[in-house]
């Protein structure tokens, strides 16, 4: 039988655990079985911790492993900061506050949001694959400036996409499901009379994606999400745009649940069929 005591010249195996217990900022967790009770102890605990939050008795033994909790909590920090500047220069985006044509390094974006170079260049990444910047090799990422013709081509393929899709919803979803999107078009209709682009960019993709999602294909919602977002560009004020674009999402909820399918083929082809 092994016995319980640390021969590489330690003392008892469960002075061993409390040392190792404070070095890595653990309190009051139960030092380890030794082999002498075959790990008897060990399985009671996993089996415990199962019943009381319905996880696998593994997944309670491995709470217990000190080393794994910090870095789980180190990767939820940097991805949450991540996102935050991500969403941050989106708004920046859409908003004009990053002009087009302008090239801006990360270090110095990370200066005005109060961060490091590294989340800010993370983001960045993704608007490049996103299609909203471009890297510039030692200086940082340019501004896409979208032209007249590529802003036409995204609507083209938005309007393949989603025009069939919305018409071939128009009599499967029940007048119910078209009803309780109501609250999201209100809600357009509000951030559109604050003028504010940011604010409704938001709505109009949150009504978009509700509408797209009662196809029940999330590829498709992801991706004419993306098509939409790469149409959203800052033009002057806008706000009677906004406000009507707003109206349309109205307009539409109204057909679909009269089931006027001809004016419902109206205005999905001019609403879904624009740049928006």
């Amino acid at each position: 039988m092994t016995s319980s005591t640390d021969t590489s010249g330690g003392g008892p195996v469960e002075q061993r655990a409390e040392r190792a217990q404070r070095v890595a900022g653990v309190v009051r967790v139960p030092a380890q079985p030794g082999a002498a009770d075959g790990g008897r102890g060990a399985r009671e605990r996993g089996e415990r911790g199962s019943r009381e939050s319905g996880e696998p008795g593994e997944r309670s033994e491995h709470s217990y492993c000190a080393p794994v909790a910090p870095r789980a909590r180190s990767v939820v920090r940097r991805s949450s900061v991540r996102g935050q500047i991500l969403d941050a220069l989106r708004a920046a985006l859409a908003g004009g506050e990053l002009t087009p044509g302008d090239v801006y390094s990360a270090p110095a974006l990370g200066e005005r949001f109060g961060v490091s170079a590294t989340p800010v260049r993370e983001a960045m990444q993704q608007l490049a694959l996103e299609g909203a910047v471009e890297v510039v090799p030692n200086r940082g990422f340019r501004v896409v400036a979208r032209g007249v013709r590529e802003l036409s081509e995204l609507a083209e393929v938005r309007a393949l996409i989603e025009v069939p899709v919305v018409l071939g919803l128009a009599r499967a979803v029940a007048v119910e499901r078209w009803a309780e999107l109501r609250p999201l078009a209100e809600a357009g209709v509000r951030a559109a009379s604050s003028g504010c682009r940011v604010a409704y960019g938001e709505a109009d993709r949150a009504f978009h994606r509700a509408v797209l999602g009662l196809s029940g294909n999330r590829q498709l919602v992801q991706i004419a999400d993306d098509l939409q977002r790469r149409v959203q560009v800052p033009v002057g004020d806008g706000r009677l745009d906004l406000v009507s674009d707003a109206a349309e999402h109205q307009a539409l909820l109204d057909a679909l649940i009269a089931r006027d399918d001809v004016l419902v083929r109206v205005l999905v082809e001019s609403h879904f069929g624009g740049v928006r």
